[in-house]
């Protein structure tokens, strides 16, 4: 009985670690969404709460003042959802305040140098712009090693690894 019941685990398991896209960590379904944990999302308002627990009773731990920043969804509870940030705070939000629309910061732990965005998807490309670290930009598309990225006066390519908001390896359409 008991081997039947770590088979059927193990099954389970295995199924989900197949199941999860490339480059992202094991992924499950959100219990109330039904959307993958984890994933990408970003805040919709210029103010939000960050708290302590999944409820308006526990203590607001900080609050982002800038709509647009990419999070990451680590967890969820009814209509609450735990949050990390590119410094690795976490907290809990209310699920209305954050959007599916993604974005990225460019090379937020990366100070002190620029980070060239391309006309192409290729290195021998021409240099469109160059952006600081922790530049917010809006995603198009990315297929695994470089994003299309866009913002106020700037639109292109960049190499994938070097943004935070999306997996290494993922694909966005």
């Amino acid at each position: 009985m008991q081997k039947s019941g770590w088979g059927a685990r193990l099954r389970l398991c295995l199924g989900l670690l197949l199941a999860a896209p490339a480059g992202a960590s094991a992924q499950v379904e959100g219990a109330t969404s039904g959307l993958p944990v984890p994933r990408y999302v970003s805040l919709k308002a210029d103010k939000v709460n960050v708290r302590g627990g999944p409820s308006r009773e526990h203590d607001v731990s900080w609050v982002f003042t800038r709509a647009g920043i990419p999070v990451e969804i680590t967890a969820e509870s009814d209509n609450w959802r735990r949050i990390r940030d590119s410094e690795g705070a976490e907290g809990w939000v209310f699920h209305s305040l954050l959007s599916g629309r993604r974005t990225v910061l460019v090379a937020p732990t990366m100070q002190g140098q620029s980070f060239p965005l391309y006309t192409d998807a290729s290195t021998g490309a021409r240099v469109v712009a160059s952006l600081e670290p922790r530049v917010l930009a809006t995603v198009r598309s990315c297929d695994k090693k470089w994003c299309r990225i866009f913002g106020p006066g700037f639109d292109g390519y960049m190499e994938q690894h070097l943004l935070w908001g999306v997996y290494p390896n993922e694909v966005v359409e």
